[in-house]
């Protein structure tokens, strides 16, 4: 039983190997001197074909009605060393799409109506070299797609709707004497045919690609771009790259120390050709006041500012300030001026702290009238006529033992007589009751 389900088993693979799919032509490659490759060029074709043979090198999709390329649609095609699909209606590739083309080395998609690629998937095919995405839609090349083109020797952007190529592109097709790890590699780049803004980065492409031992070559060196978005296309001229100059910000002060409620001017100047345009934009909150926990919610940051100004009193110099009044906590912390041309972009911090309280909003203090503090005298006598009246343990035995029961009845208890009578009155009536008392005592003896 065993042995019966691995022989279908193989005669399954075996069939999927050698079929060819529908609407398709397959090459067997069976003679040596030509490998096995599958074409589908018919118009009735829709969809990425399922049953391509596993052991395919080249396959070419063209001329058919696939819209989209699906998820690991090539995933079984590890031998798959060249992929055409070309002049399609292909209008976007799933993320995940070239899963497992860990033998290919050509991709064109020519001629499809593609607005983006994913080019961090370049990842998936490590032996790319060969890139073709000439007359389609795209319209942005992100910075990020330098990270994933070191290996791609042949790139075709032509006839597409890009207007910006990024600083790090440069960085990669012309690196650095000293970034170099050897000879530079040599690359083909069609860029023609987009409406480029006339900026530094086209420009030096244009400039370097004409430099003698340039490692790229341009597929058409005649670029045309426009002034801006709209415009006719022009051409560039060498006048125009000679003259590029990256901005230069320098700040009237890196820190300011204001009072609150004060009004304060942040500036800053920048030079560059040509001439750089400024934007203000705060990063940060300061964190060094007593105001800390209130500035950590008040606002998202960072943000960009909106009211400031800024002239060019002559080309390839431009200024601009920003005024703040009535200082509180929340203006304070880090304000970034940033300047910006063809060229590229530079920027300055500014750091703004608010202390104190301003003299504008400060009341006149008040004369506090301070009670005058007890003498020592008076101190002293305090004291002394605290002990005077409080009668000891003793006295208050002495009265008991002197003062009659009939008398204790009526009389003010000791604790009140010693508060109301002063102690010296008091000791003179109890010891003239005690004369009396021992008159009457005499005279009681001496009748009986």
């Amino acid at each position: 039983m065993y042995v019966l389900v691995l022989v279908q088993i193989l005669q399954s693979t075996l069939l999927a190997v050698h079929s060819c799919p529908d609407l398709c032509t397959c090459t067997d490659g069976s003679s040596g001197s030509e490998l096995r490759s599958v074409q589908c060029s018919d118009p009735g074709i829709s969809a990425v074909p399922i049953n391509v043979p596993a052991d395919t090198v080249k396959l070419r999709l063209e001329k058919t009605l696939i819209s989209r390329v699906p998820r690991a649609a090539f995933y079984n095609l590890s031998e798959l060393r060249f992929l055409w699909m070309t002049y399609n209606s292909i209008t976007s590739i799933h993320p995940s799409s070239f899963v497992n083309l860990k033998a290919l080395r050509e991709l064109r998609l020519d001629g499809n109506f593609l607005t983006s690629f994913p080019w961090d998937r370049l990842r998936d095919m490590p032996r790319l070299q060969t890139l073709g995405l000439h007359n389609n839609r795209l319209s942005s090349l992100p910075a990020h797609a330098s990270l994933f083109l070191t290996n791609i020797t042949y790139l075709d952007l032509s006839s597409n709707r890009l207007t910006i190529l990024p600083a790090e592109l440069l960085d990669l097709w012309f690196p650095l004497p000293k970034q170099q790890g050897g000879p530079a590699q040599r690359r083909i780049l069609g860029l023609h045919d987009n409406p480029w803004l006339c900026d530094c980065q086209i420009s030096m492409v244009m400039s370097l690609s004409m430099s003698l031992g340039t490692p790229v070559v341009l597929m058409d060196q005649l670029l045309t771009c426009s002034r801006s978005l709209g415009q006719s296309g022009i051409l560039l001229t060498q006048d125009d790259l000679s003259r590029c100059m990256r901005p230069s910000v320098q700040p009237a002060a890196t820190r300011v120390i204001s009072p609150l409620g004060s009004d304060v001017i942040l500036r800053c100047n920048a030079t560059g050709y040509p001439t750089p345009t400024l934007t203000w934009i705060k990063t940060s909150g300061y964190t060094g006041c007593c105001q800390q926990d209130i500035l950590e919610t008040y606002d998202q940051l960072p943000r960009s500012l909106e009211s400031f100004m800024q002239e060019s009193p002559r080309v390839g110099v431009r200024w601009s300030i920003i005024s703040l009044n009535g200082l509180s906590y929340k203006d304070a912390g880090e304000y970034r001026c940033q300047a910006r041309n063809m060229a590229g972009i530079s920027e300055a911090p500014i750091k703004l702290k608010v202390v104190g309280v301003s003299q504008l909003s400060r009341l006149p203090k008040r004369k506090l009238q301070k009670t005058p503090k007890p003498s020592l005298k008076y101190r002293k006598s305090n004291q002394t006529r605290t002990t005077i009246t409080t009668p000891s343990v003793k006295e208050n035995q002495i009265l008991q033992n002197i003062t009659s029961p009939s008398i204790n009845k009526t009389q003010t208890s000791p604790n009140l007589e010693s508060q109301v009578f002063p102690v010296h009155k008091r000791r003179k009536t109890n010891s003239t009751n005690a004369k009396k008392k021992t008159r009457t005592s005499i005279k009681f003896a001496s009748e009986s």
